[in-house]
This record gives C-alpha cells, structure tokens and sequence, in this order.
C-alpha cells in the first residue's frame, strides 16, 4: 500500500500543532494543544506522539498510510542528524535526540528541522515567497525566527543553525535574552516582551487581538506599542536586506496579524534606511499561509527532504 498521507507538527513555545494531511499538502485534520501544560520535556515527548496516534485514529488510519512526519522547532536544529541543540523559550532542551526517541515511539520516519526554516519552505512551495530566488520568511512569536533561500535553496548554514534573526543585538545595551545573548530582537519584540510592557502600560493583561484593536481605535498606548515592534523589527530587517539584497521578505506568525500597525512601520523604516539599491528591489509581503505554514513545510520536509 503506498503512502497517501504525511503528518505536519509545529512545536512553538506557546502552542503544539499536528495536523493530517494529503499527498498536495491540503491538511485534513488538525489539533492544538498548550505547550506550557507539559512542564517536563519528556511529557513534551508523549504529548507528540500520543497526538500522532490521535490523529491517526481519528481518520480511521493506519501506520502504512503515512509516509513520515515532519516537525518544525523553536530553535537550533541539526536536521541531518535529528538532534535538537536547544531551545532559546523552553527548558530542558539541549542535544536532545529527538528524531530517534520519536521513531522508536511512533514507528513512523520522522524528519525535523527549525521551525522558521519549514515555514520558509512552505511559504517559498505554496505561498507569499513563490516566485522568489532569494526570499527571507519570519515567524514572530513567542520567538523570532528566519528561513533564509538563497538561489532557490534553503540555507541552514554549517552547522544547520543559520536564520536566527531573533537573535540578531539590535542595541549596545538591553535586556538579556532568552539565548544567553545582550539586547537581542528577540527580547524587544517577542510575544511576552511586548505582553510584559502592555502589562506596564495598562496597568492589567490585555490580549494581543485586543491591542491591536485598541489601536485601530486610536489608542495612543496602544498605536506607540506596535510601532517600535515595527521600528525594531525595520532596524533588523535594514541589515537583512543590505547584507542579502532580497527579493521578498515574508512576515507571519501570531504578532503578525497586527498587520498594517506593523507593516507599515517596517516598510517605512527599510524604505529610508536601507540602501537604495537594495531598498527598491525588495518586497516586505504577509504571509500567505498563517497559521498553518509550520505544519505545511513539516510536511513538505517530511515527504520530500531537503530540497527547496
């Protein structure tokens, strides 16, 4: 029986996503789980692979009918041995075999790399970044991430660790990010950075949707929050685009559905800043597939390999 299906997961430090789906990447089913209701990484684990036999179950399939899974992760990766280094969001990670504790579990080939990475590929195969040789695609999240193509292939650098860009310092002086590292991106436009200062400057939690609808509204506190997101993240993408020369820029992710609050800082400050060459080639697009990009690269990645 040939394989008709293969299994997308996306581990982010906030949620766990696995999804069903077919041999054109359409996905069939989904399921999402809370990342921070496993303390212990080895609860981590079970949770992944008793989601992989869910999913299974729940569309009536067997293990000879999926090919593989593929898994995009929240940090550095080495997807030809399928270890992971660590991860910058979540502890108790580090040169972790994960691809030969998972296929012992689940019994199905297993494929992992950087989750930036998949949702570079995705986006590169079926969405926003199609058409481009050269392209960067972000993820803004509780991390920040980058998949970087060059000449129509992914680059993972030499030890399958490039397209940190959430690690890139954007000051001399900051606050210590996750990583280890000083004034990183990370720690001025990650998802609980910016939760931390709406926190401050309100005086209570607010959700991310809401702040973006208050400064739709006209909120001040509000509009100021989303415009250095967009300032810090322009500044980055200023040395991106100068040191690159790309043709397209994809931003998604969960900060990114903020949409034009960000995006039109972002475009602005690239626009004066960057070089003038550079500046007028390159296009700073949204993210075509959402939500799901993650679980599609996976799934590409899985199914096919490394191959753009």
């Amino acid at each position: 029986m040939t394989a008709k299906f293969v299994i997308g997961i996306d581990l982010g430090g906030t949620n766990l996503k696995i999804s069903l789906l077919n041999r054109n990447y359409k996905i069939i089913s989904k399921r999402i789980l809370s990342t921070r209701n496993y303390s212990a990484r080895s609860q981590l684990i079970s949770a992944i692979a008793d989601s992989v036999g869910i999913v299974l179950a729940d569309n009536k399939l067997n293990l000879r009918q999926v090919c593989a899974v593929g898994i995009g992760l929240p940090g550095p990766v080495d997807a030809q041995a399928g270890l992971v280094h660590f991860f910058p969001n979540i502890p108790g990670w580090k040169n972790v075999n994960l691809k030969k504790i998972l296929e012992k579990k689940i019994r199905i080939p297993v494929r992992l790399d950087n989750d930036a990475n998949l949702m570079s590929l995705a986006e590169y195969r079926l969405g926003a970044a199609k058409g481009a040789d050269n392209a960067m695609c972000l993820t803004l999240g509780t991390g920040v991430g980058a998949g970087i193509i060059i000449q129509n292939k992914l680059y993972r650098g030499s030890s399958f660790a490039a397209g940190e860009l959430g690690h890139l310092p954007v000051n001399i002086f900051g606050p210590k990010c996750n990583c280890g590292g000083i004034a990183c991106l990370e720690a001025y436009i990650g998802n609980n950075r910016i939760m931390q200062k709406v926190e401050k400057e309100f005086g209570r939690k607010i959700a991310l949707e809401e702040l973006s609808r208050m400064a739709n509204h006209g909120n001040k506190k509000a509009q100021k929050i989303w415009d250095d997101v967009g300032l810090y993240l322009g500044r980055a993408l200023v040395a991106v685009v100068n040191l690159l020369n790309l043709e397209k820029i994809v931003i998604g992710g969960g900060i990114a559905e903020a949409g034009e609050l960000i995006f039109k800082k972002v475009r602005k400050v690239v626009s004066e800043q960057a070089m003038p060459v550079q500046a007028k080639r390159v296009k700073i697009l949204r993210a075509k597939l959402g939500s799901d990009a993650g679980m599609i690269g996976a799934a590409i990645f899985a199914r096919e390999g490394s191959s753009v």
